[in-house]
């Protein structure tokens, strides 16, 4: 019987990621699904850091600068790079800048590549090695912004320094100049990359949502073995629990957030007679400053939870009766909170602490899912706690969380995603 693809030969896609499986950030997820679900139809090599998102590195990455691997046909090269704290900034930008200077190296080593992809991950630096892999390997470069930046650090006070910010708008805005094509994952972010461009030569770019797979991630019941156990394991066994899950970091006002929570104290109970439970599940630089909060107020209702594993976080999600997705002010049209779509995934409603007009927000809005207000309104953020306190005892927490689940089969799954990136990577 003859093979009729015998000696063809699939174009070779280079992608870099900062993160990638087995890290837990979320790009990093991302980042394996769309690899792996485009090796059908494309080489695919990734150029990544050796699984270091905590900040420390297993010893047996500790030995080499780089390190060839192979995963579900994707193939890797990890970059080693030094250890940091979440908590430092110089720590955290000579890991950066490990990785960015690596990659450079790395990319020398995968010999002939048809298109070059990268995210906005790091900031600026990923962008740029989109171009360096473009130009050395004569390729087509695809950038994905998934946070535009520096607008994201504008938005959180990150930095105030005008030269450094200016220097890093005129670089990522030759990235986008650079690329064949700019992929944004809002429809809100559409409307910044115009701004950018305003009066000049609009980029060539498309919309594509990000994903969940909902095969992984799926409504589990309250009394299941799993869901039971982490409740269990955490003190939550017959509480009603506010849950937010994700990156305990700048861009999310959490701060704030437990100020509102400090006025729902221990004993608060919800309209069906459980006691209400705040979750923070996640790791991230402002950890530690809010379980001193947490300590300096006696908030005995607010649990803080490490990262689970990934084959975990269907159970984890499904524990919380209600999801927080929230940014901070500023943030709308320059990043898109992909914790939502977990929350949807898990059929559980979500409470978007989120601006009008964001895409997290107009995917609430139009699904019905959850209950959305604006960051920066603290009262009014309380007054959407109570709202849900006293739905408890109705069937219409739950058919939020059923609306959320239908709408994001039907539109936001894997599947869909990756065939729209490799419709868009292989058209121009």
């Amino acid at each position: 019987m003859i093979n009729k693809n015998r000696g063809i030969k699939k174009e070779k896609l280079l992608i870099y990621a900062h993160y990638y499986t087995p890290d837990v950030a979320s790009t990093g997820q991302l980042l394996k699904e769309l690899a792996e679900g485009m090796i059908q139809e494309l080489d695919v090599t990734v150029i990544c850091v050796v699984p270091s998102y905590s900040g420390r590195i297993s010893p047996e990455y500790k030995t080499k600068f780089f390190y060839r691997e192979e995963l579900n046909g994707v193939k890797i090269i990890r970059i080693r790079v030094p250890e940091f704290s979440k908590s430092s900034k110089s720590s955290r930008v000579l890991n950066i800048l490990a990785y960015f200077l690596g990659a450079i190296f790395a990319t020398l080593k995968v010999g002939k590549i048809n298109y070059v992809y990268s995210i906005s991950q790091p900031p600026i630096l990923g962008g740029l090695l989109g171009i360096f892999g473009k130009w050395s390997k004569n390729a087509r470069y695809i950038y994905n912004i998934q946070d535009f930046n520096p607008e994201q650090i504008m938005a959180v006070g990150y930095s105030k320094n005008k030269v450094i910010l200016k220097l890093m708008l005129w670089l990522d805005k030759l990235s986008c100049k650079s690329a064949d094509k700019v992929i944004v994952v809002g429809r809100d972010m559409i409307e910044t990359l115009k701004k950018r461009f305003k009066g000049k030569k609009l980029p060539n770019h498309v919309f594509i949502n990000n994903w969940i797979n909902e095969k992984e991630i799926y409504p589990v019941a309250d009394d299941a073995k799993e869901v039971i156990e982490f409740r269990e394991q955490y003190g939550l066994v017959d509480k009603f629990i506010i849950m937010y899950s994700g990156n305990l970091g700048l861009y999310y006002d959490l701060e704030n957030l437990l100020n509102i929570i400090k006025e729902f104290p221990d004993g608060t109970k919800v309209a069906d007679g459980r006691e209400l439970v705040f979750a923070f599940v996640g790791d991230g630089s402002l950890k530690n400053s809010l379980i001193d909060y947490k300590q300096r107020n006696k908030m005995d209702n607010v649990v803080f939870i490490p990262y689970q594993k990934k084959k975990d976080l269907v159970y984890s999600l499904n524990a919380g009766n209600v999801h927080l997705c929230v940014s901070a002010k500023g943030i709308r049209g320059v990043s898109v909170p992909s914790k939502l779509y977990g929350i949807m995934a898990s059929g559980r409603p979500v409470l978007g602490v989120l601006e009008k007009g964001s895409e997290a927000r107009l995917i609430i809005e139009e699904t019905g899912c959850g209950l959305v207000c604006d960051p920066g309104d603290y009262k009014m953020i309380k007054k959407v706690i109570e709202q849900i306190l006293n739905l408890t005892d109705s069937n219409e927490l739950g058919n939020m969380g059923r609306l959320g689940r239908k709408y994001l089969t039907e539109n936001l799954t894997k599947d869909v995603s990756v065939s729209k990136y490799i419709k868009e990577i292989k058209t121009y």
